[in-house]
Formats: C-alpha cells, sequence, structure tokens
C-alpha cells in the first residue's frame, strides 16, 4: 500500500499543487505556516474522510474560494485507486473512488491505510480522556466496518436521547419514548464496547515489547480498557441513570465516557508518569498501531509524521527512525539536522515556502 501523488485545488494556502511521492520517504521542510501540514491534512482527508484539525470543510477551503479538490492517487495490491474530495463551502463533501461517487463512509474507509503522528499524539497519555477515545475510533472506524456502523448507529441514538433529555424538561409526556433511546444505546454501545476492550488487548501486546526496548529495559507498559460501564450492564444501567441523565439533561453511561489505562511499571503514568515517560509510552502506542495495521490488513500503512522529530530526544529520534525505514511515511519539519545527524537516508526531499513546494536534489 503506497500512495504516488496527490493534486490540490483551492485547499487552505494551495491554489494549485501537485506532489509525488517516494514508496520510501519523503520530506517536506520549510519554516512554520507555510503549508507543510496542509499536506499532511489532505492525505488524511483523502484516507479516513476526516481532519485532525479541523470538522468543518469550509476552513479547507482556500479563502475566498467556493469549493476545493483533493484528489490523490494510490496503490494497494497491485490495484490503482483514484480518490477525489469535494469540499463546499455549503453542502456535505462529495467522494468518489475510481471515478464511482461513495455515498456511504463504510464503502470509502479502509481503502488506504494511512497513521498520523502529530505533536498532539505526544499528550495523549495525559490528556483527558475524550483524545484517547478518539484514537481508538479512529483506528477501529478505518479497520473493522461492523464497528464503524455501530459507532455511527450509536452516535445518532447518543444526540437524540440527549435531545429528548432536554425536551421532557419542557413536555413530560415524552418520557417513555426514552426506552426506544435505551434499547438502541444498550445494543450498539454493547457491541462498542466489547471491540474496543479486544482492540486494547491486541494493541497492548504488542506496544509492551515496543515500550520495552525504547526504555532500555527499564520499564513495563501495559494498556487497559477502563469501561465506564461494562456490556452486559449497559442496559440496566442506562435505567438506574435514567433520573440522574434527566437532571443533567445528557447520558451519563455509556461507551462515550469510557477511557484508558497506561500503566507504566504497576503506576498510572496518566498521573504519575513524567514528561519523558508519558511521551515514551505515546511514541510506543503509535509505532504499535503500525504494527496492528500490519497485523490485521496483512499490508504496512502510510505513516505520516507531522514534525514529530524536534519533540523527541536523541535516543527517541533514532528509534523511530530506525523503526519506520520499510514503511511509506511522509515527514513535515523546519529542518534536515535530525535526519542528517541520525544518517537517515531520504528518498524525496521538498522545500515548502508560502504554499509552494520544491524538489530538493542532493539534500
Amino acid at each position: 500500500m503506497f500512495i504516488r501523488s496527490l493534486d490540490l485545488d483551492n485547499f487552505r494556502n494551495y491554489e494549485r499543487l501537485h506532489i509525488d511521492f517516494s514508496e520510501g520517504t519523503t520530506i517536506l521542510y520549510g519554516d512554520n505556516a507555510q503549508g507543510k501540514t496542509n499536506i499532511l491534512e489532505a492525505i488524511s482527508l483523502a484516507s479516513q474522510n476526516k481532519s485532525h484539525r479541523s470538522s468543518r470543510d469550509r476552513e479547507m477551503i482556500r479563502f475566498s474560494s467556493e469549493e476545493a479538490h483533493i484528489k490523490m492517487l494510490a496503490e494497494k495490491e497491485n490495484a490503482e485507486y483514484r480518490i477525489d474530495l469535494h469540499l463546499k463551502t455549503s453542502g456535505n463533501k462529495g467522494i468518489a473512488v475510481n471515478s464511482v461517487p461513495v455515498r456511504k463512509t463504510r464503502d470509502f474507509l479502509g481503502i488506504i491505510h494511512c497513521v498520523l503522528f502529530s505533536p498532539e499524539d505526544l499528550y495523549i497519555v495525559k490528556e483527558g480522556p475524550q483524545e484517547r477515545r478518539r484514537f481508538i475510533d479512529t483506528e477501529l472506524c478505518q479497520l473493522d466496518r461492523i464497528y464503524l456502523s455501530d459507532f455511527l448507529q450509536y452516535r445518532k441514538a447518543l444526540e437524540q436521547r440527549n435531545q429528548l433529555l432536554k425536551d421532557i424538561a419542557f413536555e413530560p409526556s415524552l418520557y417513555d419514548t426514552l426506552d426506544v433511546w435505551d434499547e438502541q444505546l444498550s445494543s450498539y454501545g454493547s457491541e462498542i464496547i466489547k471491540r474496543r476492550e479486544l482492540f486494547i488487548r491486541e494493541i497492548s501486546e504488542i506496544t509492551e515489547p515496543v515500550h520495552a526496548h525504547i526504555s532500555g529495559g527499564k520499564e513495563k507498559l501495559r494498556l487497559f480498557y477502563e469501561a465506564n460501564v461494562s456490556a452486559e450492564e449497559m442496559r440496566e444501567k442506562l435505567r438506574e441513570a435514567r433520573e440522574r441523565d434527566l437532571k443533567a439533561r445528557t447520558t451519563t453511561v455509556g461507551p462515550h465516557r469510557d477511557d484508558i489505562l497506561f500503566e507504566l511499571n504497576g503506576t498510572d503514568a496518566r498521573i504519575y508518569g513524567s514528561q519523558g515517560q508519558q511521551r515514551s509510552a505515546a511514541l510506543s502506542l503509535k509505532l504499535a498501531e503500525i504494527e496492528l495495521v500490519k497485523k490485521r490488513t496483512g499490508e504496512s500503512p502510510v505513516l505520516l509524521l507531522d514534525d514529530v522529530m524536534s519533540e523527541l530526544d536523541a535516543g527517541r529520534q533514532k528509534y523511530l527512525l530506525d523503526y519506520i525505514r520499510d514503511i511509506q511515511t511522509v515527514i513535515t519539519c523546519t529542518g534536515l539536522e535530525d535526519f542528517v545527524k541520525n544518517r537517515f537516508e531520504t528518498d524525496l526531499v521538498y522545500r515548502v515556502s508560502e504554499g509552494r513546494i520544491e524538489e530538493i536534489k542532493g539534500e
């Protein structure tokens, strides 16, 4: 699996852009705010149908333009995929694969699998549970179509139930309709919990040896899924929490309140881990994500590193660069010193400046 090229029209600060990628490592370097991350965002959007920076399509459309286009050419299992995204200031985005319109998200996700690693991911251990849930959902929605379907249905049911909890305050006669949404929430939510638990068990088995290597054998990292409620008890717990939910006017029970425990040498790294330990745990998690994709799909994902090198010390830099040598990787950075220092061979190097790119030879 690899990406051959990307074309952008009126996307972020790019009026027009064509860029080819190596099957190995492509580096985009330049000063901050020149458009490097915008290229990674476009790749992520064309692979996952979501941006890691914005939830609104209009924010990704170039100023003064009404629409933007992303075209990505990729190859997977000796088949070519042309992915086209049409972003509009009003209305939903349009998606086509090999010129065939895609109507449902589940028919699009998983064609090209990307793993994005940004500086924000280094804080996943110490930040709130919402970021850790987002990590699980982003990965599972690409790997597991059943999970994706259950997740989308759960979100709809949760939104409807929360709205109903607010409406009942003004129309008490609506109270009995809560049973319908409780049934849907418990049905989809139970399946989400089961699949998340399996996912965390799988990735923890991979993370443990990776982290042991990074820490020089000094630390043992284990991941545990902290469910707000068990899959078997969800229906009952929803009913028990009904009066509390009515007062809070929101649903307080379900997988939308779950978390991941990072246990480092028997202690909670979220609370007691040093910044260096938390960053090592986050790095181990992202590398384990790559291995899990290989295990489940039989192919290496495309790795996107968004200015991560500058956030890592020399030891973690070297380990990361050694790890990705056989994976198609697109890296953004402000300079090439880290790659020279680590004697890392690059295949393509582009300088990015004010929405323009220039291939650099012999650097």
